[in-house]
């Protein structure tokens, strides 16, 4: 998992306008070594169990997490077309569903 381990700037959500998304603070998803992640964006954050693919730049991850004091979790999945940009889907459990594209921090 090594070549996704960093923070991903996100830089657009389908469901979300951009002042939302960096609403408390810049809107994030973060890998880690051992297969575990966080995210945070507009009053969402939660973290993250993933599994990377061995055919395929791409990731698969569960999630918990809370907005406004209340539980959420999901799934979703990113896939990277370059080493710098991803995108992909994050699925809200009984709630929405969101497209997103991300770009590697520097």
């Amino acid at each position: 998992m090594h070549e996704f381990i960093g923070s991903w700037q996100i830089v657009w959500l389908s469901t979300w306008p951009t002042n939302q998304v960096n609403l408390k603070e810049a809107g994030l998803f973060t890998f880690f070594e051992g297969q575990s992640g966080k995210f945070q964006f507009g009053t969402h954050q939660g973290s993250m169990d993933v599994r990377v693919s061995t055919r395929e730049p791409r990731l698969e991850f569960s999630w918990l997490g809370e907005s406004d004091g209340k539980k959420s979790f999901g799934r979703g999945w990113l896939e990277f077309e370059t080493p710098d940009e991803g995108a992909g889907m994050l699925f809200i459990h009984g709630g929405k569903e969101v497209g997103l594209e991300l770009r590697r921090k520097t």
